[in-house]
Formats: C-alpha cells, structure tokens, sequence
C-alpha cells in the first residue's frame, strides 16, 4: 500500500522532461506502470545525449592522471563578497543561485567563467562512503559540490551547452568530520525550510569563499572533459574536481537527506549519478606528484603534501 501511494503522489505532479517528471535517481524509481520515472540507466531513453562517450562523473585514477604545467592556480572574483542569495529544493537537489558577478578564471580555463548555481549531491542518513559523483582512486566520499559557471559572453546555461567547453563545474568532496563547520551553519539551518519540490528560502550574509577550501589548499585538482550529471546530461563542461576535501560534522551531512524530500515523499537520498566511461579520455592533473587518496601509505601522502607546498612557494612568491 505504501508503494501505491507514493506511486499516485508522484503522478499527481506535472511531467517535464528537462525538469522532475521523466528522469530520477534510483531511490525514486519505485512504480511499476508505463508512467514510472527513468533511473539514472535510463537517461538516455529521456535524452540521447546520456548515452554520449564524454560522460560525467569518473573515477579518477591518480597514478594514471597526467601532470599539466599550465593547471595553474585560479582565480577567483567576488567569492569573498558578502551577499543574500536563494536556497531551493528544485526536486533532486539543494540549488543555491548564485550572482553573475561571481567568476573564475586562470586554472587552465581557456576564458572567464561567471557563476550560474551550485547544488550538492550526497548518500544516505547514515553517511555512509556513496555520496558523492567523482571517486577518487575508487574511494567515493559523503558528498560533493558543484558551483557552475558558463562563459561570460553568454546570456545563459542554454547558450552554453551548445558549446564544448562553454560550461566550466568546480567540483568539491566531503569528508565526515569529528566537529562541525560553522561556515556552514545558515545554510545547514536552510534546509528545514525547503523541505518540498519547489520550496525556497533566502540566506542571507552569504559568501562563497567561506564553504570552500582556501586558495592555497586549490592548487592540487584534476581536469577533464565532460558532461553535465543530469539531463540532458550535455558534453559540454570543463570539469575541475579538486583534491582537498570539505569537512563536514555528521549532523550537518546528515542534515541534507534528512530535511529534503523527493517529489513522492521519499528522503532526498542518493541523489548521484553512476560512475561513466573514460573512453579514451586523459585525466589532468596540476600537481606534479600523484595526491595520495585515504587508501595510500601515509609515508607518500606526506612526501606529496611537502612537494606540493614547495610548488605552491614558487607559484605564489
């Protein structure tokens, strides 16, 4: 009885192609008849571009990343700018829009990118390692972030996925931390009040500097070409996933799936798109030694740490 009303409430919505209606992640693939939501292994029955050979997200292979010089640091404008911005639950995700004033720049990025949105993608209640999009040496994190930019001539994302590299994601992991973050406490506090597909509120004294790693813990990142994580699932996008992760308390983690409901009623969960092919794609790297994941020795995780920190010297001064 249960799987019948969740069933009806789903049906009760508007379908939308591009929007909630014809594709979900697997936690919402739970009816039977011919009007049941396409799951992530069948996005491409939504949109054909799902089944293209540079599909996001990948597993990055550290020891098979290849060092680029010109992955220089990047540039960032008016992420320390201090603002009010809108928090919604657009039916898959939280989505924060973000002022065009924002932008980003250097990083080997071939122009100025100026900021669109950011959303998050994450696990279960109880955090277990599946949230994120990127696995880094196989190991998949608690969650992840992405800020989208597009080109700064374009008027909008629509321009820009007509475009190869119009698109540029920063990509950020999470991982679980014994104390919580208080630079994210008023947006962790946001969430009980989007609940719902559709529900916004406002966060005010917002800078988004603030929830992310500082300039000096970005020098180390991966590139590649590749797609948006959703439909219509566009090859359009310069992805940027960096090394050093987020921490997060367990609260705050679990704040995210246990406040936000799918359209059916179900807890926001999973919300991430499976792991895609290479296909012949190479994996950049900015650092010109291997970044040791959790799983590596100790010993060559600290070697990396103190040559990177040389780089970054030479880079900067």
């Amino acid at each position: 009885m249960e799987l019948f009303i969740f069933c009806v409430v789903l049906l009760s919505f508007p379908h939308d192609s591009k929007e909630s209606g014809d594709w979900c992640y697997e936690p919402q693939v739970n009816c039977t008849d011919s009007h049941s939501c396409k799951g992530p292994m069948e996005w491409n029955e939504v949109e054909s571009a799902c089944a293209g050979s540079k599909q996001s997200p990948v597993n990055i292979v550290t020891a098979k990343a290849k060092y680029n010089s010109s992955l220089k640091p990047f540039e960032f404008v008016y992420y320390s700018q201090s603002n009010t911005v809108t928090i919604k639950n657009n039916g898959h995700s939280a989505q924060i829009t973000l002022n065009s004033s924002i932008k980003v720049s250097g990083g080997g990025l071939p122009t100025t990118y100026k900021a669109v949105q950011m959303h998050f993608h994450w696990g279960t209640s109880d955090v277990k390692e599946i949230g994120s999009e990127h696995t880094i040496d196989g190991e998949r994190y608690p969650m992840e972030l992405h800020i989208v930019h597009i080109k700064e001539n374009f008027a909008d994302l629509n321009e820009a996925i007509k475009e190869a590299d119009g698109i540029a994601v920063l990509g950020f992991l999470y991982n679980e931390s014994g104390s919580p973050n208080g630079n994210y406490d008023s947006l962790i506090t946001s969430l009980s009040n989007i609940t719902l597909e559709g529900n916004s509120t406002t966060i005010n004294n917002f800078m988004l500097e603030k929830l992310i790693p500082s300039k000096e813990n970005m020098a180390k990142y991966y590139r590649y070409s590749g797609s948006l994580t959703t439909p219509a699932c566009n090859e359009a996008v310069v992805w940027t996933v960096f090394a050093e992760p987020i921490q997060l308390s367990k609260d705050q983690l679990q704040a995210f799936p246990n406040n936000l409901l799918y359209t059916n009623g179900k807890n926001m969960t999973e919300n991430y798109r499976p792991l895609q092919r290479l296909n012949g794609r190479t994996i950049q790297t900015s650092s010109s030694c291997i970044v040791a994941s959790s799983s590596l020795l100790a010993a060559n995780g600290l070697f990396c740490s103190f040559l990177a920190s040389v780089i970054i010297y030479t880079q900067f001064y």
